[in-house]
């Protein structure tokens, strides 16, 4: 979904920040990076902070000599900018920005979100050439955000607006719900623990154990707590044997 969104990292000052940048980018599957006269180019120092994953988005970057050249193509253009107020009016955040830039590359339009420099950020002539601008939230004691932060802050909402559903992080495959069969035998084999370091009464030991029982009845028991609680059972029961040997 972000193969028409292109970061366009503005007078950069850092070759660092251009590799941090780019790694950040390979997070949220976006790999168009175009630079406009970045301040001191040097790849090499670039590509240790790219690391493997971004090392293909910076080799692909396209250079461009001016903002407009590299805005070229893309029909809607997102500026950043750290400062809000006077002329700088209805600023967006990244969560409400990024569900207008989804519905436009869902329009097949081209995108670009364009980062300035480090220490200065866009000038007010620089912005002209943005449809809206965005600005990150950030606490009043500390608004500086280091540039790959800012991408990947950005990137990050605009990826998880792409989904069709929202994200949900896959489990480990034995974490469903336990069957009552296992249940069942769960109890079972706590009450023969139970028994064995005699926390249950022998006599009648069903009958204490309902209150046991209705505690594990509390809890939505997934199939890896069962493989736990059942391996505890059985250390247990290893070392009452043990003690009664000796």
């Amino acid at each position: 979904m972000l193969s028409n969104l292109s970061i366009v990292l503005f007078g950069t000052k850092y070759p660092e920040n251009i590799g941090s940048s780019a790694r950040a980018m390979t997070n949220m599957g976006c790999s168009n990076l175009a630079l406009v006269n970045p301040a001191s180019w040097d790849m090499e120092k670039a590509m240790p902070l790219a690391t493997v994953k971004g090392r293909d988005v910076v080799e692909k970057a396209v250079m461009a000599d001016n903002l407009s050249e590299a805005l070229k193509g893309h029909a809607k253009v997102y500026g950043t900018t750290a400062r809000t107020g006077g002329w700088r009016k209805g600023v967006l955040t990244p969560a409400s920005a990024a569900p207008l830039i989804i519905e436009q590359l869902r329009a097949g339009e081209k995108v670009a979100v364009v980062f300035g420099p480090e220490d200065r950020g866009l000038t007010n002539d620089e912005t002209q050439l943005c449809s809206r601008l965005i600005n990150i939230p950030t606490s009043s004691d500390n608004s500086s955000l280091n540039l790959s932060q800012a991408v990947l802050i950005i990137l990050y909402e605009c990826f998880r607006n792409s989904l069709d559903k929202p994200y949900t992080p896959a489990g480990p495959p034995d974490e469903r719900s336990t069957s009552f069969e296992e249940q069942e035998i769960l109890a079972a084999n706590l009450q023969e623990t139970l028994l064995e370091i005699d926390f249950l009464k022998a006599d009648n030991s069903d009958y204490w154990m309902m209150p046991v029982r209705r505690f594990l009845s509390r809890f939505d028991l997934k199939r890896n707590e069962f493989n736990l609680l059942m391996g505890i059972c059985r250390q247990i029961k290893w070392i009452a044997g043990k003690a009664d040997k000796n």
